[in-house]
C-alpha cells in the first residue's frame, strides 16, 4: 500500500505544480517533455517488472523499484533546468513502472483470489486518497516560496523520500515470501528491446504529436518506427516462447485477451475523461488547482464505494463478471452526463457526475486484474498483472493524448461560434458599450476575437489565465467554447465505452480458485516434479507446502519452460 500511495501520487502531485516549475527553471515550453520522460520510461519498464519478478522474485524486483523512484525523486528536486528535469523524471520512471504492478501481484501471492478482492478495495482506497492528496499537496508547495530554507516546488518531488524509507524499511523486515525453485533460464533481452523501439515513439508522438502536427515529418517517423518495433517486438516474443517477456500464447487464454483489450479501453475512455475534467472546473468555473482537487472528492469518493462493494461481494459469492459490466455502463452514463456540464451547472451536479463516473471506475478496475490473475498459471501471474496494467497505461496515454488533441483543435471553432450567439446580447453590448472596458488592455484577447483576429483563442492555447482578468461579461463566450469543447470529447468518452461494456460482457467467468499464488505455484512445483522424484515422492515433496518464508531464490519460470530446463 506504501508502495501504492507513493505511484499515485506522484500522478498528480506534478501535474498541479508543473507550471510553477517551468516558470522556475525558465522553461514552461519544454513541459510536456518532463510529462513524456516519465511517461515512456514507466510504460515500458511495466511489464519488465512482472515478468523478471516472475524469474528472480517479487521482493528484491520491488526493493528495486522503490530505490530507483527514490534516487529519480532526489534529483527531480535538485534540478537547475527543464532537461534535467526530464532526464531525472525519467530515472523516477524507471521506478515507477513497477511499484503498482507488483504491489498487486504480491497481493496476489499472499491472498487467494476469493478473499482479493477485499485487499484489493483497500489498494484501490488508496490509489483513489493519494489522487486527491496530490492536488492539493502540489498546490501547497507550489505556492510556498520556501519550506526549510530549499524552494516549494522542490518539496513536489523531496516528500517521496521519508514514504519511500518507510517503505523499504517495512518491506526489508516484514515482507517474507517463500523460495523459488532454481531453474535455467533465458531473460528475453531482444523483446525488451524491441519493445522499447515500438513504443518509444509511439508514446512520444502522442505526448507532442498536437504541437507537431499529426501529419508532420516528425510524427511520420515515429509512426514508421512503432510499426517497426512492434512488428520485431511480436517476431521475438514468438522465438523466445515461454520466455518471452510478453508470452504470445497467453492470447489464446480468453480471459487474458479480453481483459488486454477491456483495459486498454477502459484506458482510453476514463483517462481522457479524467484530463478533461480538472481543465472545466480551472478554466470553465474559474477554479484554483487545489480547489478543483478538492471538487473532485466525490469522484474519489465513487472509485473507494465502486472498490469496496465489488471486493466484498465478490469475496461472499465468488462471482465478478457483474462488476466490469455494471462499471462500464456507469462508466459510460457517467460521461454522458457530464458531457452536459456548462459553465453555470452547479458544483452540485458536477459531484454527482462525478459520483456515477467514480462508481464505474471502482466496479471495474480491480474485477478485471482479480480475472485476468484468477485464470492463468500462479507462475505466470506477475507478467499477466503487470500486462494487465500495462494494457491500461497505454490506452490512457492515447486518450489523453487523441482526447486533449480533439479539446484543443475544437475549443477556437467553438469559442468563435460562442462570440457570435453572445455578442448580440444586452449584457456583452454594455459590456462594449463601458469605456472602462475597451480602455482595460487585459480585454484585449476578447476585443480581438470580436474583431475576428485569433488572439484570443490562440492565446487559451498556452495561457488560459488571461481569462480572470477579462470582464466577466467578455469572459464568458470563452468559458461557453471551452465548456462545449470539453462536452464533444467526454460525449466520445461516452461512446467508447460502450465498446468496453461489449468487451466485459464477453469476459469468460472462472471459479475463483481458493489458494494463494504461492500456495499454487508450490503445488504446481510438487506436481512437476513427481515425475522425476524418488520411488516415493510424497516424502521430499511434503516440507515444501508448509515450510515457513526464507529469502527468494534467484529463479523461477512458467510449467511451459519447465521440460526445456529441465
Amino acid at each position: 500500500m506504501i508502495g501504492m500511495f507513493l505511484a499515485a501520487l506522484d500522478q498528480t502531485i506534478v501535474a498541479t505544480s508543473i507550471r510553477t516549475i517551468g516558470d522556475d527553471l525558465h522553461g514552461l515550453s519544454l513541459q510536456a517533455w518532463v510529462t513524456t520522460a516519465y511517461l515512456v520510461t514507466s510504460t515500458i519498464t511495466t511489464p519488465l517488472y512482472g515478468k523478471l519478478s516472475d524469474l528472480f522474485g517479487r521482493k528484491p524486483l520491488y526493493l528495486l523499484a522503490i530505490v530507483l523512484f527514490l534516487i529519480g525523486s532526489l534529483l527531480s528536486g535538485t534540478a537547475d533546468s527543464m532537461y534535467q528535469l526530464a532526464m531525472y523524471r525519467g530515472v523516477q520512471g524507471l521506478g515507477a513502472g513497477g511499484l503498482m504492478s507488483l504491489a498487486i501481484t504480491i497481493l496476489g501471492d499472499l491472498v487467494p483470489p476469493r478473499e482479493r478482492a477485499r485487499y484489493q478495495g483497500l489498494f484501490l482506497a488508496v490509489f483513489g486518497t493519494s489522487s486527491v492528496l496530490g492536488p492539493v499537496i502540489g498546490g501547497f508547495f507550489a505556492g510556498t516560496e520556501t519550506i526549510l530554507g530549499i524552494d516549494g516546488w522542490r518539496w513536489v518531488f523531496l516528500v517521496n523520500l521519508p514514504i519511500g524509507i518507510i517503505g523499504l524499511v517495512v518491506i526489508t523486515r516484514v515482507l517474507h515470501l517463500p523460495p523459488l525453485r532454481a531453474v535455467r533460464h533465458r531473460i528475453d533481452w531482444p523483446g525488451a528491446l524491441a519493445l522499447v523501439l515500438g513504443l518509444v515513439p509511439l508514446l512520444v508522438v502522442a505526448e507532442q504529436g498536437r504541437v507537431w502536427g499529426w501529419g508532420s515529418g516528425f510524427a511520420l517517423a515515429c509512426y514508421g518506427l512503432g510499426v517497426v518495433g512492434i512488428a520485431l517486438f511480436l517476431l521475438a516474443e514468438r522465438v523466445a516462447g515461454a520466455d518471452a517477456l510478453l508470452p504470445l500464447y497467453l492470447f489464446r487464454n480468453r480471459t487474458f485477451a479480453i481483459g488486454a483489450g477491456a483495459n486498454t479501453i477502459i484506458g482510453l475512455g476514463m483517462f481522457g475523461g479524467l484530463a478533461t475534467l480538472p481543465l472545466y472546473l480551472q478554466i470553465a468555473k474559474g477554479m484554483s488547482p487545489t480547489e478543483a482537487g478538492l471538487t473532485l472528492i466525490p469522484l474519489t469518493a465513487g472509485i473507494m464505494t465502486g472498490s469496496i462493494v465489488a471486493g466484498q461481494l465478490t469475496s461472499r459469492t465468488g462471482r465478478y463478471k457483474i462488476f466490469p459490466i455494471i462499471g462500464t455502463t456507469l462508466l459510460a452514463t457517467g460521461a454522458l452526463l457530464l458531457s452536459r456540464l456548462e459553465p453555470g451547472t452547479t458544483l452540485l451536479s458536477v459531484s454527482g457526475f462525478s459520483i456515477v463516473f467514480g462508481l464505474g471506475l471502482g466496479l471495474c478496475m480491480q474485477p478485471l486484474i482479480l480475472a485476468v490473475q484468477n485464470a492463468v498459471p500462479p507462475q505466470e501471474m506477475g507478467v499477466a498483472t503487470s500486462s494487465s496494467l500495462f494494457f491500461r497505461q497505454v490506452g490512457g496515454t492515447l486518450g489523453t493524448a487523441v482526447f486533449l488533441s480533439i479539446l484543443f483543435s475544437t475549443v477556437g471553432d467553438k469559442i468563435a461560434a460562442a462570440f457570435r450567439q453572445i455578442a448580440p446580447t444586452a449584457d456583452f453590448q454594455a459590456a462594449l458599450a463601458d469605456p472602462a472596458v475597451l480602455a482595460d488592455p487585459a480585454n484585449a484577447p476578447a476585443l480581438d476575437m470580436l474583431a475576428g483576429t485569433p488572439g484570443g483563442s490562440a492565446s487559451l492555447l498556452n495561457d488560459s489565465s488571461f481569462i480572470n482578468a477579462l470582464d466577466p461579461r467578455l469572459a464568458r463566450p470563452f468559458l461557453v467554447g471551452f465548456a462545449e469543447s470539453v462536452d464533444l470529447v467526454l460525449l466520445i468518452a461516452a461512446a467508447v465505452m460502450v465498446l468496453a461494456i461489449v468487451l466485459t460482457a464477453l469476459l469468460p467467468e472462472l471459479p475463483l480458485r481458493n489458494v494463494s499464488g504461492i500456495q499454487g505455484r508450490l503445488d504446481a512445483e510438487a506436481g512437476a516434479a513427481e515425475p522425476v522424484a524418488a520411488p516415493e515422492p510424497a516424502g521430499p515433496e511434503e516440507p515444501a507446502g508448509p515450510e515457513p518464508a526464507e529469502p527468494e531464490e534467484p529463479a523461477e519460470v512458467s510449467p511451459r519452460a519447465t521440460p526445456a530446463g529441465g
